[in-house]
């Protein structure tokens, strides 16, 4: 049928080719690109990794953790859904605006459909830049990964986690405010993830500062 195709002895009804070019015309180019290597991750904000985490709290119930990790600071942003969806996703993008005190300059994803559609143009709207990594290389959100491996531990796996999403969610708060603003961290140099942005700040500020 190929070759038939390409001699044009076989041709597609003339409906089927005007549906297949009406498609095409409606795709939109994706906004997400791959990360440049010249791009540069100095200061909170610049990076900030964001994944999924599939948790089934009943063996017919299942639920959808959100998860959001700055690369500079460590701080984490964490939230539940229902499904897995880009109207989701989106929300989850400005939820995090009331839990980073720093805007997002860019957002890193792996693939997945959740973060395409209404997510995509919530960050286009938002001009956040959006890196979406190549297939295969979940490593490049290492830091996103291991922090969902560290929520299904401490959390998921321990607590008494709600079957009401608002409960669950209400859960989530004070253990995300536990990993923010108490526990310390090694690679912060036993500083919490706040107290190193605001270290963070004090320094830059002085860097930037006119000499008196």
């Amino acid at each position: 049928m190929a070759r038939l195709k390409a001699r044009g002895l076989l041709l597609e009804p003339e409906n089927l080719r005007r549906a297949k070019l009406a498609r095409k015309r409606r795709r939109k180019p994706r906004y997400a690109t791959k990360m440049p290597r010249e791009y540069r991750v100095e200061a909170p904000g610049d990076l900030v990794q964001v994944d999924t985490l599939r948790v089934s709290l009943l063996p017919n119930e299942q639920g959808f953790h959100f998860s959001a990790w700055d690369r500079v600071t460590r701080l984490v942003g964490m939230k539940a859904y229902k499904r897995q969806t880009s109207t989701a996703a989106a929300n989850f993008l400005f939820h995090l605006r009331t839990k980073f005190p720093f805007p997002r300059k860019a957002i890193q994803i792996n693939g997945g459909s959740e973060f395409m559609d209404q997510f995509e143009e919530t960050c286009r709207r938002a001009e956040i830049l959006l890196f979406q990594n190549p297939p295969g290389q979940p490593e490049r959100n290492g830091g996103v990964e291991r922090s969902n491996r560290t929520h299904r531990e401490e959390f998921y796996e321990v607590q008494d986690v709600s079957l009401n999403l608002e409960e669950h969610n209400q859960q989530l708060a004070r253990y995300e405010y536990d990993h923010n603003y108490i526990r310390p961290h090694w690679a912060l140099e036993l500083k919490t993830a706040i107290e190193y942005y605001v270290q963070w700040k004090k320094i830059h500020k002085a860097k930037v500062s006119p000499m008196s």
